[in-house]
């Protein structure tokens, strides 16, 4: 009897598991197909390798958990242009390029948290405005290197990851 009751959880546990990678890959899938910026590996990679979003079992569930990621990314951002700010050799010619682009990704981090407020509440497009305005950061901060240096800033490729993780759960709240 012990052996059947413990073979049951463990089928229970499996299919939990199964589901949330088929909630993943399903909602990466629908994603990517309405937004061509979306790429469907970083997406499936991104969730899968969160635990939050390997535990959610709805799609909004995944617009919290990957919002969550994608406000931790911008601050890892903001954090990687500050120490190059605080780095005068590393700064030098550059430092208002650098003090913009922290305030952008900061904006980009409160309007984030400030979309995560609207989730619970099924206030979708104050989701999507919020969403919206913090995808602006990376390539506006990018711009101001272009527009002043005629270059990629030294983080352009994190900056890039950042503007994919915020996409995912704009995508996905697109199709709440």
């Amino acid at each position: 009897m012990k052996f059947f009751v413990s073979f049951v959880m463990c089928l229970l546990l499996l299919n939990g598991f199964t589901t949330a990678q088929n909630l993943i890959l399903d909602s990466c899938k629908k994603a990517s197909a309405r937004d061509a910026q979306l790429k469907l590996d970083f997406c499936v990679q991104s969730l899968e390798s969160d635990p939050q979003s390997k535990a959610a079992t709805t799609l909004e569930g995944l617009v919290i958990a990957s919002a969550k990621s994608a406000a931790s990314k911008t601050i890892s951002v903001k954090g990687t242009i500050q120490r190059i700010l605080n780095d005068k050799k590393a700064s030098a010619g550059i430092e208002m390029i650098l003090r913009d682009c922290v305030e952008l990704y900061g904006d980009a981090t409160d309007s984030i948290n400030e979309a995560l407020t609207s989730v619970p509440s099924g206030d979708y497009d104050t989701v999507k405005v919020n969403l919206s305005a913090a995808l602006d950061a990376p390539a506006n901060c990018e711009d101001g290197f272009m527009e002043k240096r005629h270059q990629k800033s030294p983080f352009a490729n994190e900056g890039n990851i950042c503007r994919l993780k915020i996409l995912i759960p704009l995508a996905f709240t697109n199709m709440l």
